[in-house]
């Protein structure tokens, strides 16, 4: 099968048509025509080679939305027709101890959507069946996209953290990842603080269901709810002074980064000793977790923020992403 999509040939370059053809479809591999791709910042990472990882040509896309085409001869529970999404992941090896005890996002072996192999800026997309994950019947096709990734990226922090419906908590920058934070502490019952340094964005983050905002420059804002949060999520990628947000949470409180912060972040040990707080962090989630969220949204009408773009303007929607203006998130329509 030929493939139409578009590539980046060098690191930083913008996106041209590239045309591959796909080899003999494996016995446990699904073909899936793309319908939707969203565009998440990891895309930007690895068309830039920001993580030392990347190989050209690169077809970037990983919150792919579409309908199976073409099953190998031993998929399980899917079948021609079916609609289906993949994420940053599209297949592990099915017998580690990770992939055993149902963790299958955390195997050794794990092929990611976009490392070594293209991903869904293209009109068709393969991976193993257990990373095809299902979709609601209800759901919204053309902004579920998003969840793949984003939304399961800051989904799993709320099970791992154990947090209950009567918890505050807070989300520490209001972008692609923080907004879909918000809205599903929100439905989870949640009290939900928001920490944005950018003020114009406040009127829409109350809207999205935080109680209050609180400017994160601001240094008597912070000191505000010192000892006051159950649980905070960091969706930043930048340093930033760690110790006012661990004094802001509250004995045996949980600080959690999904954030991809490149330097390394500077803890003090009493911060976390002398109230049995702990720091943690995470990837995405497992294609189970994956499949409760997508229905969690459908039952509760979540979906991210997006703004739409033709796959043939996809150097336009980047350039929209890297100017900082996407509001939240954008997906790509074939």
């Amino acid at each position: 099968m030929k493939v139409n999509a578009y590539a980046a040939l060098e690191p930083k370059a913008k996106l041209t048509p590239y045309s591959y053809e796909l080899g003999p479809l494996g016995t446990e591999q699904v073909d899936i025509k793309v319908a939707y791709c969203g565009i998440c910042h990891s895309d930007l990472s690895m068309i830039n080679n920001d993580w030392g990882m990347t190989q050209y040509p690169l077809v970037p896309g990983h919150e792919i939305i579409g309908e199976v085409i073409a099953a190998g001869a031993a998929v399980k529970n899917l079948k021609v027709g079916d609609k289906v999404g993949i994420g940053w992941m599209s297949g592990s090896c099915m017998s580690c101890v990770q992939c055993m005890d149902g963790q299958h996002h955390l195997c050794s072996h794990g092929e990611a959507t976009i490392v070594g192999r293209n991903g869904g800026f293209a009109d068709t997309v393969r991976g193993h069946w257990s990373w095809a994950i299902p979709l609601p019947e209800a759901i919204d096709l053309s902004k579920a996209g998003p969840l793949l990734c984003g939304g399961i990226t800051v989904f799993n922090p709320i099970i791992l953290a154990g947090v209950k419906p009567t918890d505050k908590v807070s989300v520490i920058g209001i972008g692609g990842l923080g907004h879909m934070a918000i809205k599903f502490l929100k439905h989870w019952g949640c009290e939900v603080i928001a920490f944005s340094s950018n003020p114009d964005k406040k009127k829409d983050i109350l809207a999205m269901g935080a109680s209050k905002v609180i400017n994160s420059t601001v240094p008597e804002e912070l000191e505000s709810i010192a000892g006051k949060l159950n649980f905070i999520l960091n969706t930043t990628n930048v340093t930033l002074d760690w110790n006012s947000y661990l004094t802001a949470l509250a004995p045996k409180g949980r600080f959690h980064t999904v954030g991809a912060v490149l330097e390394p972040m500077a803890i003090p040990a009493f911060s976390l000793i002398m109230g049995e707080k702990t720091v943690g962090g995470s990837p995405i989630g497992s294609p189970a977790l994956t499949k409760t969220m997508l229905d969690f949204c459908v039952r509760h009408n979540i979906y991210p923020e997006v703004e739409e773009f033709p796959m043939a303007k996809v150097n336009e929607a980047i350039a929209h992403l890297e100017e900082g203006k996407a509001r939240f998130r954008i997906v790509l329509r074939n």
